[in-house]
Order: C-alpha cells, then structure tokens, then sequence
C-alpha cells in the first residue's frame, strides 16, 4: 500500500509543476493548496531536497521548486526516495536484495517467480513515467 509520505509527496511535487512561473513556491502555500499538514509536508519536501530532487531557497521570495525539468524526474527514483523498495519482497529487489530466510531455493519458490514478475511490471510503469506525464 502506498504511503501517505508518498502520497502528499506526489501531491507537492505535481503542485510544484503545475506552477507557471517555475519561482520557489512557500512550504505553507503547497500545505493549503493540497491540504498536507505542515509539519508532515516539511519532513517530506525536507527529504526530497536531500536527495536533489527539490531545491529551497530562502527569505523574501523562498520556498521550494524543482532542480530538474518535470520530464527528467522518473516516478522510480520519487519512489525509492519517499516509499523505499520498490519490490514487495527483499529477494527481488534490485538495490535492496536480501535472501528470505524462509526459503530454501529461490529458484523454485512461487512467490519469488510471482513478485518478479509484479516487480519488474511495476518498475517498467515507474520508469516509463516522469513527473511531467502525471501532470498532463
């Protein structure tokens, strides 16, 4: 199930978007506008900016925008940063790949061979979708 981290981090960065003079936008603006508690959307927007998907200006005219065009921000790399793995089991992640220690032989388990399959359909929607196409 997604995460409301998630969740409300979409949300800010599809408003970001949306915004046509591309200038920083406030925190309390995004929050208003979305309806994200304050608080819980400055730990997110805190979250992207440490991982350079958002960048933050200060003082008279601060606030947060995006470091890269829309269209070169994939929906895998927003979803590793607020959600974490993107597979549903360790023992087909990627970049988070650990053995199951239920499971003898992975090569003949159902329920790898059924989560790679979940995997890698799920990883080629993410990596075919920008943040740009979510706000078209």
């Amino acid at each position: 199930m997604l995460s409301k981290k998630t969740k409300y981090g979409i949300k800010a960065l599809t408003f970001l978007v949306k915004q046509e003079n591309k200038v920083p936008v406030q925190i309390a603006t995004i929050s208003k506008n979305e309806n994200i508690s304050l608080k819980f959307l400055e730990s997110i927007l805190l979250t992207l900016k440490k991982n350079g998907i958002l960048g933050s200006k200060k003082g008279k005219g601060g606030g947060y925008y995006l470091l890269k065009d829309a269209s070169e921000i994939q929906m895998t790399a927003i979803m590793r940063v607020l959600e974490g793995p993107i597979s549903m089991v360790p023992c087909v992640s990627l970049n988070f790949y650990e053995k199951c220690d239920d499971c003898p032989d992975e090569n003949t388990c159902a329920v790898h061979k059924l989560m790679l399959q979940v995997r890698d359909n799920t990883l080629q929607i993410f990596r075919n979708t920008s943040l740009a196409d979510l706000c078209q």
